[in-house]
């Protein structure tokens, strides 16, 4: 599997079958002009939405007439499962900023987490649901989503093998979140990986648990 740090909060997912799977598609130029990362050109088959604001919802313009998933589902798609469980955006169950929906996914043979805009803590039955992760997107900006220490503490709470933070500031984004720097502050087996891409296989996940910080490939 290749994992591409899109940027934000979409990754490109590519199956070793070449299946291509989009996360949370942003648009470019949205909230005039905040979300400064460039438009997203690449291919997908398909397209996860974790909630109805601009910079995770914009698939109209994703090439390859890809299926949309959002919402509460559960699919299985050319041998990938989705699960999406709702959860909210704030710590209010949704009365600031709406719903929000994680999306575990199942695909050669590792199990994926994308986190979309959580906004608060998971409870311990949504964490017997997830079961065990292997990689976790996990945003760490905070004013829209959970912040550093929070996201912190969930990382410690799921125990993936790879977490993958997102959702924090950069020079085109002009939101009022932090950089992933306060996310990284006492961490151990930290990988300041400097590449959009990577590629993982079961067979070739870290023994110990690790935090791979990827630079966003739309800059």
């Amino acid at each position: 599997m290749k994992i591409k740090f899109l940027g934000h909060a979409s990754f490109l997912i590519t199956t070793k079958d070449n299946i291509k799977i989009i996360t949370d598609p942003y648009k470019s130029g949205a909230f005039g002009g905040a979300v400064g990362y460039k438009p997203i050109t690449e291919e997908a088959h398909i397209v996860t939405i974790s909630h109805e604001h601009d910079d995770h919802n914009y698939y109209q313009n994703i090439k390859g007439n890809p299926q949309i998933l959002k919402g509460t589902v559960e699919k299985e798609i050319s041998g990938i499962k989705f699960i999406g469980i709702e959860v909210y955006h704030d710590i209010s169950k949704g009365k600031e900023r709406g719903k929000n929906v994680i999306f575990l996914i199942h695909a050669d043979g590792l199990k994926l987490l994308h986190l979309g805009d959580l906004g608060h803590q998971l409870t311990n039955e949504e964490k017997k649901k997830l079961g065990e992760i292997d990689i976790l997107f996990i945003p760490v900006g905070g004013y829209y989503t959970i912040d550093a220490e929070e996201a912190s503490e969930l990382v410690e709470f799921l125990e993936p093998r790879i977490t993958i933070p997102m959702h924090f500031k950069t020079t085109v984004l002009d939101f009022p979140i932090a950089s992933v720097d306060d996310f990284l502050v006492g961490k151990k087996n930290v990988k300041m990986l400097n590449v959009s891409e990577v590629a993982v296989t079961k067979e070739t996940l870290p023994k110990e648990r690790e935090i791979w910080v990827l630079k966003p490939a739309l800059i």
